[in-house]
């Protein structure tokens, strides 16, 4: 098998795969999967002054930033609430080329599912330990036009994701426990990522919480390409140098494994 784009995009975040027939041997094949991965670096917006949202936001994309990660919360499936997709619109109109990836910590992901692609969102990951029925929401976030995250507690197995992996364009791996923002890093979070990226060498690998400059080569290392970073970010008082220094550490990491 290899893998062919069947979405053709200047934004590589819009980029998706199609599995062929094909006569490659399986080194072949992970040295031509391993050269579809590129770094991105989506800061968070948790922690940003949300009273000048789109403020913050278009600083974010001019200090490097590849998407934005909106942080959305219903308070019962994580005890905190934050905004929904009238507020997501809103800032859709007023950056209508950012790539706006919704984390969505909801206790039922299927309901919001047209009202987040109403608002032109680009990505809806959602977590699989509320819902009863993973495959119908994938297939909803599809029909939408949305890609598919699928994300994990720390406390649940990698393993519980993997059945689904087929139907996802992204996993994304907690490193905290859902539903504030500050939270201290956990390292033991990292074989789930080495796991993935093992068995799964052109998924994208998303990590989320804590992390910062202090921990981005642990997480670089385990085998993530998409760095999700709010306060690290959004505190500095030099954004672009922080993202640039994330990217840096996850592409020197990503240059390894092509020349393995």
């Amino acid at each position: 098998m290899q893998f062919i784009r069947i979405m053709p995009s200047q934004n590589p975040f819009l980029l998706s795969y199609c599995k062929v027939p094909s006569k490659s041997q399986p080194s072949e094949l992970h040295s031509k999967m391993a050269k579809t991965l590129s770094c991105k670096i989506g800061p968070s917006i948790l922690n940003a002054d949300l009273s000048q949202l789109y403020n913050e936001s278009q600083k974010l994309i001019d200090s490097g930033a590849d998407y934005l990660h909106l942080d959305v919360m219903d308070g019962t499936f994580v005890p905190n609430l934050t905004f929904g997709h009238p507020v997501v619109k809103c800032l859709r109109t007023k950056l209508p080329n950012t790539v706006f990836e919704t984390h969505m910590m909801v206790q039922n992901p299927i309901q919001w599912i047209s009202a987040m692609a109403d608002a032109n969102v680009d990505q809806y990951t959602f977590h699989i330990e509320p819902c009863d029925d993973v495959p119908l929401v994938c297939r909803k976030i599809k029909e939408a036009g949305m890609k598919v995250g699928l994300a994990i507690k720390p406390g649940t197995p990698v393993t519980s994701v993997e059945e689904y992996i087929d139907l996802a364009d992204m996993i994304l791996v907690m490193t905290v426990e859902p539903g504030f923002g500050g939270q201290k890093f956990m390292t033991d979070m990292m074989p789930k990522i080495e796991m993935l990226r093992e068995k799964y060498p052109t998924m994208d690998i998303e990590v989320d919480g804590g992390i910062g400059p202090n921990n981005i080569d642990v997480c670089a290392k385990a085998g993530a390409n998409m760095i999700v970073s709010g306060t690290a970010v959004i505190l500095d008082k030099n954004p672009p140098k922080v993202i640039k220094l994330l990217k840096d550490a996850v592409n020197k990491h990503l240059n390894k494994k092509l020349n393995c």
